[in-house]
C-alpha cells in the first residue's frame, strides 16, 4: 500500500500466536532476520524463553529449557556465552537476563515498525 507522497510504502502484516512464548519467539526471529548477525533457531528459542522466565541463571529454568527444546546444559552455556558477547543477554545482579533494549512485555499485543531508509 503506498501513501500519498509516493515515496513511502506501508505494509501491514498481522499474526496471531497462542502463547507469549510463541510471540517472543516470533519477535526475536524478526530481529534476527533484519540483523547483521542472524541467530540460530535455538538461540532465538533461548532469547524468548529467557525473556518470558526473567532469567536463565536458575537451574530449574535451564532444566525446563532443556526439557522443552530437547537440549543440553553445555549447549545452553555455549549459547549464553555467544548471546552475551553479542550484547543480547547481560549479567544483572548475578543473573543472566535479556538486555532491556530487546525486552518487551509479551503479555501485550506488539506492533513493530521497521523503517528501511535511503541515505
Amino acid at each position: 500500500m503506498e501513501t500519498k507522497d509516493k515515496k513511502t510504502i506501508v505494509q501491514k502484516i498481522s499474526l496471531k500466536e497462542e502463547s507469549k512464548l510463541a510471540i517472543a519467539q516470533r519477535y526475536y526471529n524478526v530481529l534476527s532476520a533484519i540483523s547483521t548477525t542472524p541467530l540460530t533457531k535455538r538461540e532465538i528459542q533461548l532469547m524468548a524463553f529467557t525473556a518470558i522466565r526473567g532469567n536463565i541463571s536458575y537451574s530449574n529454568n535451564k532444566q525446563d529449557f532443556c526439557e522443552l527444546y530437547k537440549s543440553s546444559s553445555p549447549t545452553i552455556n555455549n549459547i549464553i556465552f555467544k548471546l552475551k558477547r553479542l550484547g543480547l543477554l547481560i549479567k544483572d545482579g548475578g543473573k543472566i537476563k535479556v538486555n532491556p533494549k530487546f525486552l518487551l512485555d509479551f503479555d501485550k499485543d506488539i506492533i513493530l515498525q521497521i523503517s528501511l531508509l535511503h541515505g
